[in-house]
């Protein structure tokens, strides 16, 4: 199925890269029976993956529950998971099936799964390895045919490191990862969800819908939307009933959501969706233009050394030897005379070199802020041609202004 059928299918608004690209391996993985865990912030639209695997599977006319493993109390858990007997703890009036049983045949979709206690971690790792489990006060093993598909918003590698989450659950649950990107990663589809949102809020209330200028238009894309899809949705419907104006400003936009001016930039990084493939990083890119930096500074070295050389005057004479830090003399440095009379102070090039090397700075950090800064300079603080000379997205190069402190 082509991916914009299965966007139109489930209502999935946008075209990012990485959205398509999830939406891709969502498809692929459907046919099968693999464990799927979907990663990504809050309110990025995961339960909607999820439809989308059991709904293109074998199991589609098969039960589908999804379960918020956060909003479930640690003592209830595996009760409602797995089933209890009767009697098996206090208010267990009677025997019930878990969701592992309840849903046999089916798909299960654990959303928030990095809040589930150890104990249950353990349980939930022999349901996906031999397909067993044990109701809460029995001892009878109890056979089961579930799909999972789990989901977090939290690094799961970092709980792992600090021991709240079982590393062979964390292998076995990432057999087939899906990243969804945040809001703010997708660009131009933050002003398509903000339409849509507009336009389905003005048909079910029988009104007009509104519009953003271009000012206002430019202050949604550049704002972070830490809430991501579900805060996105909310703004366009406080703006739809709230707006004194159908075209809406950004004066406007503001007045009504005043949240929307903490411009919060982040890095925009662009992601290598396939093996091989041709992007590069905002690191990469960093690294390239700090690598060209260095070579242009041996350059200048290289020739600076040359004209000196040739300038040396024929009676100049040699002033001292002097060891450097691992006692290993350096050759004699010569004094010539400088067209202005000014004395100048020549090393072999050699030794001139390794200095240099030593003293240079390697901080990453400080080599970035001098390289926006000189772009900005050298385009007169347009922001937008020294983000193209850097290589980088205007919306990054904003963030690490307010970042490095660079005042304009």
């Amino acid at each position: 199925m082509e991916i914009q059928s299965i966007k139109n299918r489930f209502g999935i608004i946008g075209n990012a890269p990485a959205l398509n690209h999830a939406i891709s391996i969502a498809e692929r993985v459907a046919g099968t029976s693999l464990t799927v865990l979907i990663t990504g912030e809050s309110g990025v639209g995961k339960e909607v993956f999820s439809h989308i695997i059991h709904q293109l599977g074998v199991r589609k006319h098969n039960p589908f529950i999804a379960v918020n493993c956060g909003a479930i109390p640690e003592g209830t858990i595996d009760s409602e998971l797995f089933g209890h007997e009767k009697g098996s703890f206090t208010g267990a009036h009677e025997a019930r099936k878990g969701y592992f049983e309840s849903v046999n045949g089916g798909t299960i979709f654990l959303d928030e799964i990095g809040e589930l206690p150890l104990g249950t971690q353990a349980r939930l790792l022999r349901v996906l390895e031999s397909g067993e489990y044990i109701r809460v006060g029995s001892s009878k093993v109890i056979k089961t045919d579930v799909r999972l598909i789990a989901a977090t918003n939290v690094n799961l590698q970092e709980a792992v490191r600090a021991g709240k989450f079982r590393e062979d659950l964390y292998y076995r649950l990432s057999t087939v990862p899906i990243y969804i990107p945040p809001l703010r990663e997708r660009g131009e589809d933050i002003y398509l969800l903000f339409r849509k949102f507009g336009i389905d809020f003005a048909e079910r209330n029988k009104i007009q819908p509104v519009k953003l200028t271009d000012d206002a238009k430019e202050l949604i894309l550049k704002y972070p939307w830490p809430g991501n899809v579900r805060q996105l949705k909310n703004v366009a419907e406080q703006v739809s009933i709230l707006a004194m104006e159908k075209d809406v400003s950004a004066t406007e936009l503001k007045a009504i959501v005043p949240d929307i001016t903490d411009n919060r930039l982040p890095a925009l990084a662009e992601h290598r969706y396939e093996s091989g493939g041709s992007g590069f990083t905002e690191r990469e890119i960093l690294y390239k233009l700090i690598f060209d930096l260095k070579k242009d500074l041996n350059d200048l070295k290289q020739f600076v050394y040359d004209i000196t050389k040739h300038q040396v005057n024929g009676d100049a004479m040699p002033i001292y030897r002097e060891p450097i830090s691992n006692n290993t003399p350096i050759e004699k440095p010569l004094m010539i005379t400088h067209p202005v009379n000014q004395p100048v102070l020549l090393q072999d090039k050699k030794a001139y070199d390794d200095s240099e090397t030593i003293e240079e700075s390697l901080s990453i950090a400080d080599k970035e802020r001098e390289l926006i800064i000189k772009s900005l300079r050298k385009h007169r603080n347009k922001r937008k041609d020294a983000a193209t000379d850097l290589g980088i997205s205007e919306r990054t190069l904003y963030r690490k202004i307010k970042e490095y402190g660079i005042e304009l």
